[in-house]
């Protein structure tokens, strides 16, 4: 069965660093892409940063220049190394497969437990 796993997540303070992993199936890193996605209480879930199946890669605004995206083929795991984290930062991380339709791209991939993420001092 498909399965997306995601790990790494913790309390780290202000200005602190995390990775977090997504540990996927074989068959789900050949959609077109592969992304994070992130939910806060109260708040809708969102689009983080995206990684295509080429490594083209795109961020949402309030992360970037502090996140990166990045995927290992080999070992089917997909990462986003997160530093200056901000309280702002605080969410459950989730990582899905997207697939590409026209201009748009659509989620391909079962959501997973996530990982909490949360920046506090």
């Amino acid at each position: 069965q498909v399965q997306l796993v995601e790990s790494g997540g913790g309390l780290v303070q202000p200005g602190g660093s995390l990775r977090l992993s997504c540990a996927a199936s074989g068959s789900i890193f050949r959609s077109d892409a592969m992304a994070w996605y992130r939910q806060a209480p109260g708040k809708r879930r969102e689009l983080v940063a995206k990684i295509t199946s080429g490594g083209s890669t795109d961020y949402a605004d309030s992360v970037k220049g502090r996140f990166t995206i990045s995927r290992d083929n080999a070992k089917n795991t997909l990462y986003l190394q997160m530093s200056s984290l901000e309280p702002e930062d605080t969410a459950v991380y989730y990582c899905n497969a997207l697939r590409r339709s026209g201009g748009s791209y659509y989620l391909d991939g079962p959501w997973g437990q996530g990982t909490q993420v949360t920046v506090s001092s």
